[in-house]
């Protein structure tokens, strides 16, 4: 299982929310780049970069940030947010990036994905699936659909995705712990990969979550605070028991 450093950019810095609230930010630091090297110095195998200007408007916002960092690492790098149509998914794939994001588009606008799965191939497509009480949201998080996240993986498995980023609003930031009932739920009912985010704060959060069988988890705050230690984590990952 993959651990995957987050970074969170708003305004060219790089940021964490609490449970997704714009209002409740906390910033990191005003260099994204150095943040990246970092986190690819201590071991991180890829990088989560989300543009949070974008996920709100439906605008990229942040992509000089993001080009830097696609020029300064050499790991591979998945980016979302306000990827809304196939040219902006060319945009961030032409700058380097390996994978990108579909959030509001799956819900808003589903051909798009299948069109995305494609024109670039399934391996470059990563819908994004980010629960409130069990059901999507979308805009930057502000605002919650009647589609159940589990329904919305299901539809987009049929339009070919292969590959999902879950996460839980109310535990993303808090420091407090995932939402592994839910995660179970969905690695044992979908036939994709999957990969969690929201509320790690342990190794041993890592650890349960690799015994899941879910392809990687995306650490945030936790790494930022120092809760977690990203060398420590890969390593419990890669110790976790392999699931029967």
């Amino acid at each position: 299982m993959e651990v995957i450093p987050a970074i969170d950019l708003r305004g060219g810095r790089c940021v964490r929310l609490y449970q997704g609230d714009y209002d409740r930010e906390t910033v990191f630091s005003d260099d994204p780049t150095s943040v990246a090297l970092r986190w690819q110095e201590l071991g991180a195998p890829r990088l989560h970069v989300v543009d949070l200007d974008g996920a709100a408007t439906g605008v990229s916002s942040n992509l000089e940030a993001l080009r830097r960092i696609c020029e300064a690492v050499s790991v591979p790098i998945q980016t979302g947010g306000g990827i809304r149509d196939l040219d902006s998914a060319w945009r961030a794939l032409d700058m380097g990036v390996q994978r990108f994001i579909l959030g509001t588009i799956a819900v808003e606008e589903p051909a798009i994905v299948e069109q995305a799965c494609r024109r670039f191939g399934a391996e470059a497509v990563v819908v994004g699936v980010d629960a409130r009480d069990g059901m999507a949201a979308v805009r930057g998080w502000r605002e919650t659909t009647g589609v159940s996240a589990l329904d919305l993986i299901r539809d987009m498995i049929e339009l070919g995705v292969h590959r999902f980023v879950y996460t839980d609003i109310s535990r993303d930031g808090t420091l407090t712990s995932p939402n592994f009932g839910a995660i179970e739920e969905i690695a044992t009912d979908c036939d994709a990969s999957l990969i969690v985010s929201g509320g790690v704060s342990s190794p041993e959060h890592v650890e349960r979550l690799a015994s899941l069988g879910v392809e990687g988890v995306i650490i945030g705050r936790a790494l930022y605070t120092g809760d977690v230690d990203l060398r420590e984590a890969i390593s419990s990952a890669g110790t976790a028991a392999t699931p029967q």
